[in-house]
C-alpha cells in the first residue's frame, strides 16, 4: 500500500508542472497549439484524478504505477519546452514506497537512462551543451532528492510500527503487573486460608471459621481490584480530572487540562487508584486526598492521614515498584513521603 505522503507530493508536483506549462504557452515559450495546450491540462488532470483512485483503491499497485509511467510519458510529448520531465522523478519515489528500496534505485536509473537516452537521440552534441547538460544534472539532484525523502518516510513508517508493538508489549506487560499484584496476592492468600480451613474444620472450628471469613475478605479484595483494573482501562477513554472524579475522593484541581495522551492518563489515574486504596486498606486513612496541577509537567499528588510506613523498608504489597515502572514508561517519576504515624504523600510527575 503506497503511504500517505504520495498524494500530498505528487499533487504538488502536478501542480506545479501544470503552471510551468500555462506559463510557457501565455508566454510564448512553445508552438501556440491550443489543442496540443488542452491535451496537456487533460494529461494533468488524469494524474490527479489517478491518484485520486488509487489513494481509495489501495490495491493493484503495478497496475497504478503503469498508468502512470504511460500518462507522464503523455504529458512530456505535449510540453514542448520540456519542463514537464520532473514528472518523471516521481516514478522512482512512489516504486521505492510501495516495492522498496531496490525498486526505486532501479526505477530511478531507468528514467536517468530514458532522458540521456532521449538527449542522444533527438539533441546531437548534447553533453557539450550547458543547458542540456544542466537539465541532467537537474533532473539527477531531483532523483537524489526523491529517493531520499522516500527513505524518510519508510523509516519513520518502520519507526511508526515499531512504536505501536513496544507500546503494545507496555501494556501487556502494565497488565501482567496488576494481575501479579492484585489477582495473584488475594488468590495466594484464598488458597493459603482454605487450606487452614479445611485442616482445622474438626480440630477448631473457631480457628476454621475466621480462616473462612478471611477467605471472603480476601475474595471481596480481589473482586475490588478487578473494578480497579476495569476502571484504569476506561480512564484512557476519558479525561485525567473525569478519570479522577469516580474515586470518589477530594479532587483539586490546579491549571487547564492539556491534551494528555491515553497512556499517560491511564498511568496517573492508576497512580492514584493505588495511592488510595493503600490509604484505605493498608495505612487505615480517614482522609484521602488527590490534587493534580497541570502546566509544564502534570504533577499527581494523593495524601492521607493514615498510619504511615517506614519508606527504608520494602514493602512489596504496597505495589510502589510496580508504580515506578508504570511511570517510567511514559517518562515520568514516583516520590513517596512517609513516616509512622505522618500520613503518606504519594507524587507522580510526567512531562
Amino acid at each position: 500500500m503506497v503511504t500517505r505522503i504520495v498524494p500530498w507530493v505528487s499533487g504538488a508536483v502536478y501542480g506545479i508542472v501544470l503552471l510551468a506549462g500555462l506559463y510557457s504557452a501565455l508566454a510564448g515559450l512553445g508552438s501556440a497549439n491550443a489543442a496540443r495546450l488542452a491535451g496537456f491540462v487533460a494529461g494533468i488532470g488524469a494524474l490527479f484524478v489517478l491518484d485520486a483512485v488509487e489513494w481509495r483503491v489501495a490495491r493493484l499497485p503495478v497496475v497504478f504505477l503503469g498508468v502512470r509511467v504511460v500518462l507522464f510519458f503523455a504529458v512530456a510529448a505535449l510540453d514542448e519546452p520540456g519542463l514537464s520531465r520532473v514528472l518523471f522523478v516521481l516514478v522512482p519515489f512512489a516504486a521505492y514506497l510501495t516495492f522498496g528500496r531496490a525498486a526505486g534505485l532501479v526505477l530511478g536509473g531507468l528514467c536517468l537512462a530514458v532522458l540521456v537516452g532521449g538527449f542522444a537521440v533527438w539533441v546531437p552534441g548534447w553533453y557539450a551543451d550547458t543547458e542540456s547538460v544542466s537539465d541532467v544534472l537537474m533532473f539527477t539532484t531531483g532523483l537524489v532528492l526523491a529517493l531520499a525523502v522516500a527513505d524518510v518516510a519508510v523509516r519513520e513508517r518502520r519507526a511508526a510500527s515499531r512504536v505501536a508493538e513496544l507500546s503494545a508489549a507496555a501494556e501487556r506487560n502494565r497488565l501482567a503487573r496488576d494481575i501479579h499484584d492484585s489477582l495473584g496476592h488475594h488468590l495466594t492468600a484464598v488458597s493459603i486460608q482454605l487450606e487452614k480451613v479445611a485442616a482445622f474444620a474438626d480440630r477448631d472450628p473457631g480457628v476454621a471459621g475466621r480462616a473462612l471469613a478471611d477467605a471472603r475478605r480476601s475474595v471481596g479484595h480481589a473482586l475490588e481490584d478487578v473494578r480497579t483494573s476495569v476502571g484504569t482501562l476506561r480512564a484512557g477513554t476519558q479525561s485525567l480530572v473525569g478519570a479522577l472524579t469516580d474515586l470518589g475522593v477530594a479532587l483539586d484541581v490546579h491549571g487547564e487540562e492539556p491534551d494528555i495522551d491515553p497512556a499517560t492518563v491511564t498511568t496517573l489515574y492508576r497512580a492514584a487508584q493505588e495511592a488510595v486504596t493503600n490509604a484505605r486498606r493498608h495505612g487505615e486513612a480517614r482522609h484521602v486526598r488527590v490534587s493534580v496541577t497541570f502546566g509544564a509537567a502534570t504533577r499527581l499528588v494523593v495524601t492521607d492521614d493514615g498510619r504511615g510506613f517506614d519508606t527504608g523498608e520494602p514493602r512489596s504489597g504496597y505495589g510502589l515498584l510496580s508504580l515506578r515502572e508504570r511511570a517510567a514508561l511514559v517518562g515520568g517519576t514516583v516520590t513517596v513521603d512517609s513516616a509512622p504515624g505522618t500520613g503518606t504523600r504519594v507524587t507522580v510527575t510526567v512531562p
